[in-house]
């Protein structure tokens, strides 16, 4: 993984210090709440219902064992021993002091974090694949790519005021397990028919009031060039995007009142403009990149074998272990959604253990999904079976990834001023009446999500399943949404109806899924019946 330079931590120190000065300021009262904000928000500082919430940066989700370590220490230290992994694969802290912000930078600048542009109207965290270096369907790591573009966007003067927040998505292999095509630039490597390496570009997706699927505006850009197409995109986001109305503020909004002929047509002929200035990153960066990404030491005399003999250990072999590029590994995921559990969060006690496992079974390293969950991305196949007795020791082995209790959940109520209804009380409901691990089996991969309001933080738009909090008279009402995917066939859900009261909406997610184990056909998941029943059906199981 990518190791700081002196640059790279001289930027991150500085940033702490002048954040330290400012929360000087700001308790001693020279600092209005208004002057505070923006300055905040630069560090990753949200104020929340009851307290200060911290969101910390981990760049394309990948993190070493010391740095996992360090994000339990601070879950100890400054919050109620908990951390809270999110789906722009970072980690929050909800319960955090003014005062004790700045000392929580600082102890993540001593091992290479920070908790920059995980807030503000700037470039986010970039999003990649969890398996990026791992898995065997990809034709290049992306991560290099990432971390160019975080080096590139990282203080970049032209876009540290963007009309709105902004979102890029990087991946290597035709199956997308970033919902690539949900952000606002959605990049995927690819190579054209000579061979070379590129990118193929998609443009104005995103989730919120008004979700879109990225559309496609450009099928190769090479790969030299790709910092500098992503830096015609924005540009003419920049000199169009509104500043006056946030809810029109997105890319996608751009994309759709241009049409995207046009808007693709304006970032072409910026393109073309920048080629002559040689903007592009010298070849010699991203080289210099790539090299902390190579291929750890596989132990190549290690056994492609695996006994599943025990029953428990064989089902999440089944569920939770992937294919590996590397005969004798394979990719663990842990799921941080038990039985009746808050989907992400993990105890500091849970974090430092799975710090441990990295550094013992799988070459120092941990990815975090934007599905909330954690990936070991080398571990030895003889390795499994102690890894799964420990994480079961743990309450961290449940064999559900992909499946119904496998749910997204915001914050939600509990927590978010933003929020109309509460979406961790609901999700750990689900959690609980379909807990049978036979029953979630039966129904197979179905991807359940829920937003506490329609930022969709949840992404309820991209769920199999979706369900949408809002507020019913000042009662918290939930929306039942069906027929979206993240994933390479992108598609939004649909809202089926009225609304539902907390038990109503489980009812009615048990209404669909029967109805699914009704008309399926051989091979379908939930998704595929649904697209081909038809919604009709649907709303007249739930709605008669």
């Amino acid at each position: 993984m990518y190791q700081y330079d002196q640059y790279d931590q001289e930027m991150v120190d500085t940033r702490v210090e002048e954040f330290r000065d400012q929360v000087k300021r700001r308790l001693a009262g020279d600092l209005t709440e208004d002057q505070f904000k923006p300055l905040r928000l630069m560090n990753g500082l949200y104020l929340q219902l009851h307290a200060y919430m911290l969101r910390v940066a981990v760049p394309y989700g990948t993190l070493s064992s010391k740095q996992m370590r360090m994000l339990g220490h601070i879950a100890r230290k400054y919050d109620r021993d908990y951390g809270h992994f999110t789906t722009r694969q970072n980690i929050q802290y909800n319960w955090i002091k003014l005062e004790d912000a700045p000392d929580i930078l600082a102890d993540l600048a001593s091992v290479e974090m920070h908790a920059i542009q995980t807030s503000g109207n700037c470039i986010r965290n970039i999003s990649s694949d969890q398996f990026a270096g791992a898995t065997a369907d990809e034709i290049a790591d992306p991560r290099p790519w990432a971390e160019l573009l975080r080096q590139w966007s990282s203080f970049h003067p032209e876009f540290s005021y963007l009309p709105r927040k902004f979102k890029f998505a990087v991946i290597a292999s035709d199956t997308d397990r970033a919902a690539m095509r949900l952000h606002d630039i959605g990049i995927q490597l690819v190579h054209n028919e000579a061979g070379e390496l590129g990118a193929k570009f998609f443009v104005g997706g995103g989730m919120g009031r008004t979700p879109m699927v990225a559309p496609e505006i450009r099928a190769f850009v090479p790969a030299d060039e790709l910092i500098s197409y992503a830096e015609a995109c924005l540009r003419v986001y920049n000199r169009y995007g509104r500043r006056d109305n946030k809810y029109k503020a997105r890319i996608k909004i751009l994309v759709h009142e241009l049409g995207k002929e046009e808007y693709t047509r304006q970032v072409e002929e910026e393109f073309a403009h920048m080629k002559t200035l040689g903007l592009n990153p010298p070849v010699e960066e991203l080289a210099r990149i790539t090299e902390y990404f190579q291929n750890p030491a596989y132990d190549k005399q290690t056994s492609d074998d695996l006994d599943l003999s025990d029953p428990d250990f064989a089902l999440w072999v089944d569920q939770n272990v992937s294919a590996h590029k590397q005969p004798g590994y394979a990719i663990a995921t842990i799921s941080l959604k038990p039985r009746g559990g808050i989907p992400g969060d993990a105890s500091s006690k849970q974090i430092d253990l799975m710090a441990d496992l990295a550094e013992k079974y799988s070459f120092d390293e941990l990815r975090v999904t934007h599905s909330q969950n954690i990936v070991l991305p080398y571990v030895r196949k003889s390795d499994l079976y102690a890894l799964w007795q420990t994480l079961d020791e743990a309450g961290l082995a449940p064999a559900n990834l992909d499946l119904i209790t496998d749910s997204i959940a915001c914050p939600g109520l509990d927590y978010c001023s933003l929020a109309n209804a509460r979406s961790i009380p609901l999700a750990q409901k689900i959690s609980e009446r379909f807990a049978d691990l036979g029953r979630q089996r039966e129904l197979g991969e179905l991807k359940l999500k829920i937003s506490g309001c329609i930022n969709a933080c949840g992404h309820h738009h991209a769920g199999h399943i979706g369900i949408l909090g809002v507020d019913r008279k000042g009662t918290e009402n939930y929306q039942l949404l069906l027929g979206g995917s993240g994933a390479e066939d992108a598609s939004l859900a649909k809202i089926t109806g009225p609304g539902f009261t907390e038990d109503g909406v489980i009812d009615a997610i048990e209404t669909v899924t029967d109805l699914y184990l009704e008309q399926r056909e051989d091979g379908e998941r939930f998704i595929d019946t649904y697209r081909r029943v038809g919604m009709a059906r649907f709303k007249e199981a739930i709605y008669g």
